[in-house]
């Protein structure tokens, strides 16, 4: 018989899901609750205390960061650059702009109206980088923001570290729906729900996918949103506007070999809109774009869908999502080039 065991806990603003098989889940729980510590030391935006608060704060010096700090901003400027900036780590200021200036669990409180004036994100060659040195310049006036690419390196990270920690076997792990994998799936592949919100009960309405390596993430207008006074917000910027991304798709699920890949890809869909299917297809990824009237486009091979039901890595067996590594995502660039630009970033009221 199959041995699965899994764990659920919230941790820096969201949901967190271990599920272990053949492994020892406590010891794995214990190495992935320290990874995420650190991670939120590193580059949260919410805590005074973290390297990338200070970084923001010495904007225009040079500074020397931790290895994990240099790795995630190097994750962030090699999604800006395969997207041709469509997904940005020099949003912060925007971010704040539109009232997301602490977790989501106090901003999705505040009601009243806000003022916002939309301008441009200053644009990822706005930072230096010396990966080698760990040394950092961020531009005078330009805030960091690694929401879009953050989560999905912990993800992997934590795939990585439970792994080890837990003797074998193999591993998935969600972040928020940024979910990778690693080791021996169980027969059949991890089983997972895909569904718009990454806080789904197991019973909820989605459908069901499986993947044996890897990742998967879920980028979507529709669960981080919140209302101040007349205007509906989200925590999606578009970087050519610097407000929430007016865009056709609502949700974009993407798998890929990394979860910074597969996650870097979804919210770029989201900001692209329909010049993401031609993208996609060029980079050889299998992805589900969900449209503003609830109808699906599928691409790479993305299967048709099959009832969802089963937490992550349970479950009767669901359709494969194949074709999907991501060895392609580097030369995909000459698909978005010529993207046209959109001037209406405004929130919708």
């Amino acid at each position: 018989m199959t041995d699965v065991e899994t764990a659920s806990w919230r941790a820096i603003g969201t949901g967190v899901r271990l599920v272990v098989h053949d492994g020892d889940l406590a010891a794995a729980r214990a190495a992935v609750e320290a990874l995420i510590d650190t991670v939120d030391r590193a580059y949260s935006r919410f805590r005074d205390d973290s390297e990338i608060v200070r970084l923001n704060e010495h904007a225009g010096e040079r500074m020397i960061v931790s290895p994990l700090l240099a790795e995630a901003i190097a994750a962030s400027l090699r999604a800006a650059r395969l997207t041709g900036g469509a997904v940005d780590p020099t949003v912060g200021r925007a971010m704040r702009a539109i009232g997301y200036d602490a977790d989501f669990d106090v901003v999705g409180r505040v009601r009243g109206p806000i003022d916002i004036h939309l301008e441009p994100v200053p644009g990822w060659e706005a930072v230096e980088l010396a990966i080698a040195a760990r040394e950092v310049r961020v531009r005078r006036g330009v805030e960091l923001d690694l929401g879009s690419t953050g989560k999905a390196l912990a993800a992997d990270l934590a795939a990585a570290t439970a792994l080890t920690a837990g003797g074998g076997g193999g591993v998935l792990v969600s972040l928020g729906g940024d979910i990778a994998v690693g080791g021996n799936p169980p027969i059949g592949g991890w089983r997972i729900l895909v569904a718009e919100d990454s806080e789904a009960t197991d019973d909820a309405d989605g459908e069901v996918v499986a993947i044996e390596t890897g990742a998967l993430a879920t980028s979507s207008t529709t669960v981080r949103r919140w209302r101040r006074g007349d205007r509906m917000l989200h925590h999606l910027v578009d970087p050519r506007t610097g407000g929430p991304v007016v865009s056709p798709w609502r949700t974009a699920s993407v798998v890929a070999a990394t979860c910074v890949d597969a996650n870097t890809a979804a919210t770029a869909s989201i900001v692209m809109g329909e010049a993401a299917i031609s993208w996609l297809g060029a980079a050889g990824l299998a992805a589900r774009l969900v449209a503003e009237d609830g109808s699906i486009t599928r691409v790479g091979g993305w299967p048709e869908a099959a009832p969802g039901y089963g937490p992550p890595g349970h479950g009767p067996p669901g359709p494969g999502v194949t074709g999907s590594k991501g060895e392609a995502v580097e030369h995909a660039l000459d698909a978005i080039r010529d993207r046209p630009p959109q001037t209406d970033g405004a929130p919708n009221p």
